[in-house]
This record gives C-alpha cells, sequence and structure tokens, in this order.
C-alpha cells in the first residue's frame, strides 16, 4: 500500500523505513550498480533496493523489488541474507528538510544482467563493478560500500 504524499512525509520524518538492498553479482563476482536519480543518495552509484510496503510480505516486496529494480521477478531461494544494515541520509525523497532512516535487509543474488535492458525509473545508468573498485571510488556511496568492508554501521 503506498501513502498519500504529505502521510508519506510525516512517516518518513518520523520513524525508520524497512528497505531491502540488492547485491547483485554477476559470475565474473563483479557487482551491479546504479547511478541514482532521486533522494536520498541522488548522484551515487548504489546497488538497487527500496522499501517495503505496509502489508507486503517479505517475499511479495523481494518480488516486487527485484521486478521494479532488475525486470526480473526473484523469490527469497535465489538469495543470500547478508544481514541487518543501518542508512542514514541528512536528506529525503523530497528536499533536505528533515533527514531518512532506513532498517536494511542486505540481499546478495548471483545473475547475469544485460545493462541495457535495466529499468531507468531509480538509477539514470547502471555498469558493473569490480569490488576494489567500488570501495575505491568516491562516485560509491559508503552505505554500499558496507557491504564489501567491514561492517560499521552496526
Amino acid at each position: 500500500m503506498r501513502l498519500e504524499m504529505n502521510t508519506f512525509k510525516t512517516v518518513v520524518a518520523s520513524t525508520p523505513l524497512v528497505s531491502i538492498d540488492l547485491v547483485i553479482k554477476n559470475c565474473d563476482g563483479q557487482v551491479l550498480l546504479g547511478e541514482r536519480t532521486n533522494r536520498p543518495a541522488q548522484g551515487y552509484w548504489f546497488v538497487p533496493g527500496g522499501r517495503i510496503l505496509k502489508d507486503e510480505t517479505f517475499d511479495d516486496a523481494f518480488k516486487r523489488m527485484t521486478g521494479v529494480e532488475l525486470g526480473v521477478e526473484l523469490s527469497f531461494s535465489a538469495a543470500l541474507f547478508l544481514g541487518p544494515y543501518e542508512h542514514h541520509y541528512s536528506d529525503n525523497f523530497s528536499g533536505d528538510e528533515f533527514s531518512t532512516h532506513y532498517v536494511v535487509l542486505g540481499y546478495e543474488v548471483v545473475l547475469d544482467l544485460e545493462l541495457s535492458e535495466l529499468p531507468s525509473e531509480q538509477h539514470k545508468s547502471y555498469r558493473w563493478w569490480d569490488v576494489d573498485e567500488l570501495l575505491g571510488s568516491d562516485l560509491v556511496h559508503q552505505n554500499t560500500k558496507d557491504y564489501f568492508g567491514e561492517r560499521t554501521n552496526q
């Protein structure tokens, strides 16, 4: 269930959101990142993902999210649970008058995807990154780097 805009602003300003992030690796061990078009983390390279909707089961959320973010619906059986993460942003989807706080469930999936066929709603472009390259890049958001390095957000 999607909330009316003013109600959703109140929720984001008042509570943490629960989301799923998708660490997608191809058969060569490279990681799929997209350059974000929306706040928060706008302009950074980030793993695909999104929030769980009210009354949505984990499995339904995972299928919806992989369909929207990757163009292919997957179930939990295709994924490895990486653990819980916490993401804090000084801005939010509508501006910078309040912060955003996510409790994130990270999942890894091995999947070869054709970049040109990926949806462009949340990311203006995609590319495959070697892990060492993404860890060393200022273009990749720290919350994405945390999936590959020492857990600093727990």
